[in-house]
Parts: structure tokens; sequence; C-alpha cells
């Protein structure tokens, strides 16, 4: 029997969740006996599966004494590491805040394949972060973006993506361009409004230290210094990442996210994110990481939709093979 010693009552509620959801969690997924009594967590099972509740909960109790919260996803995201035999990558995955919002809640990488992308992302200038939608690609970058803007690493944060929908044909919708593009960028909009505030973003915007443009605006232009983000890069076309890649000048680091699952140009054309991938591969300085429907932070259920895609895709491949 495992035994793990608390503080104190409070940091027990907290750790169990409401009604013990948490820990009855921690029970269900590794077929243990988790009781609770004396100031004293006691783990009885499987010695393997109660090695693994133990150092969940080891590392969770590291957490609340950092001054973190517990939640049900934190609970589950620690589960799907310690159940795939990586328990020991824990605490170097959770332990990994990259920066506290305004809102005090902090910001970091959930699974080992978002650890790795955020790894990638501080040893390398050009990365390539591709994968399903809810895995973490675009909102992790920009918060690596933020926490480096405000070391002073660099002096501007410059967010872009490709309106498609528009056709990039700017110039014919009405108003100035942050009301020209509000409809393709309001997602990095609200990502921005959740890290930094609503008043910060503005003011670090209208003083041009943070720029949300899409990716037409980008070309003839050369950008030192900076944290650049292409986001939807699955919707460019092959001339156009060309033209953004060769824009980052000294100083600057580029991060590309984009899943190409989801390519909303024509199917006559070809992805300029497929292509890279063949054009850049083995290059020295550039970093592709892969992320998987694992490393999806969301809602469980969107795990089990991606996955029955993947396998519908996979059937329709099949039957068209025979």
């Amino acid at each position: 029997m495992k035994k793990v010693l608390l503080a104190d009552n409070a940091q027990a509620r907290v750790l169990f969740g409401a009604g013990d959801e948490n820990l009855r969690l921690v029970e269900d997924a590794l077929g243990v006996q988790v009781s609770f009594r004396g100031g004293e967590i006691s783990i009885s099972g499987e010695e393997e599966e109660a090695e693994k509740a133990y150092q969940l909960f080891r590392h969770l109790l590291g957490l609340l004494d950092e001054g973190h919260s517990i939640s049900r996803q934190d609970v589950q995201y620690a589960l799907d590491l310690a159940g795939g035999g990586r328990g020991e990558k824990l605490e170097e995955v959770l332990h990994d805040t990259i920066l506290v919002t305004a809102r005090g809640r902090p910001i970091r990488p959930k699974t080992l394949g978002q650890k790795r992308y955020v790894d990638a992302i501080r040893t390398h200038d050009l990365v390539f972060g591709i994968g399903p939608a809810g895995t973490g690609k675009t909102y992790l970058a920009m918060a690596l973006a933020v926490a480096a803007f405000r070391s002073r690493e660099v002096n501007r944060i410059i967010l872009t993506r490709p309106a498609v929908e528009a056709g990039e044909k700017l110039g014919f919708l009405p108003g100035d361009i942050y009301e020209k593009v509000d409809p393709y960028l309001r997602p990095l909009f609200d990502a921005l409004y959740d890290i930094l505030g609503v008043e910060s973003f503005d003011k670090f915007r209208t003083r041009g230290m943070i720029e949300v443009a899409p990716l037409a605006y980008m070309r003839g232009r050369t950008l030192d210094d900076s944290f650049i983000i292409l986001d939807e890069a699955q919707n460019t076309t092959p001339e156009q990442m060309k033209m953004f890649l060769t824009r980052f000048g000294f100083g600057s680091k580029v991060v590309v996210t984009g899943d190409i699952t989801q390519v909303d140009i024509p199917r006559d054309r070809v992805s300029g994110l497929e292509e890279v991938q063949e054009v850049l591969r083995g290059v020295e300085g550039v970093a592709f990481v892969y992320l998987t429907e694992k490393d999806v932070v969301r809602h469980p259920l969107v795990q089990r939709v991606i996955k029955a895609y993947e396998l519908y895709e996979k059937r329709k491949e099949h039957a068209g093979d025979g």
C-alpha cells in the first residue's frame, strides 16, 4: 500500500475536487482504491498501478505547493501521462509554466507533445506545429511570444493568418484594416485578450508592439527582432509560404501552425504547409513538431471525435484502393 501525507484537510479538498471527483477519476482510470484519513492518502491495488497513482498525487501536490489550482482536466492529463508509462515525465511537463495570464491563470503544456512543442520553440528560430484543432498549437505559441516580449527578447509580436474566405482581396472590404480582417483574425484577438487582458493588448497594439494582420500584409517586409506566428498555415499556397518564410530577419523567431486535415484552399492547389515539410526537411535550425489527438486539451469527447474521423478517412482510402 502506498501512502501520501497531506498538509491539511483544505489541501485534500482542493486535490480531490468537488464531490471527490478527482479521486474517483484516479480510481477508475488506474483500478486502484484511494482513501483519506488522518491527513494521509492510502492507495491500494496492483503494485504498478498503485505506484502510478502515488506519483500522480505527489506531483499534483507539488503543483498545489507552487500555488496552482488543480482542475479535473489537470488530473486527466496527468493520468494520460501516467497511463502511458510516462509518469516520470509528469513533473517535467506539469511544472513548466510559460507565463501567468492577466487573470492569474498559469499557462503551461499539458501533454508530452505540447512539452516537445514548447521546448522546440524555445530552442529553434523556425518551428512548425502541425496537428488537429484543440492541441494548443496557436495558444502556446502566443503565450511564448508574450513571454519573450515581456523579457525583451523581442521588440514586437506579429500574428498573421491567410484570410481565405476573403480571397485575400481585403481592399474591397469596408472599414480600416482591423474592421476588414476582424472576422478572420478574431480567434487570435480573443487569445491575446485572455493572455494579456484587453487593456494591455489595446495599449501594445496602439503602439505597434503587437500587430495582428492578414498574410497579404506581410509581402515586401523584413521583420527584425520580432516573434512572428503564422496561424492556419494549411490554407497558404506554396508561393505564400515561401513569401512568408523569407520575411523574418535578425533576432526574430517564427512559429507556423496548421492542421493539414482542414485545408480550405481549392482542391486543385497544393497546400503550402504540406509542401514545406518536404522543402525544409533536414534543414538546420528548423523543427517540425507533430501533435495528435492525444494532445487535444479540450473536452475529452473532442479526442474521440478526431480519432473517429481519422479511422473514417482510412476506411475510405482502403475502399478506394479496393
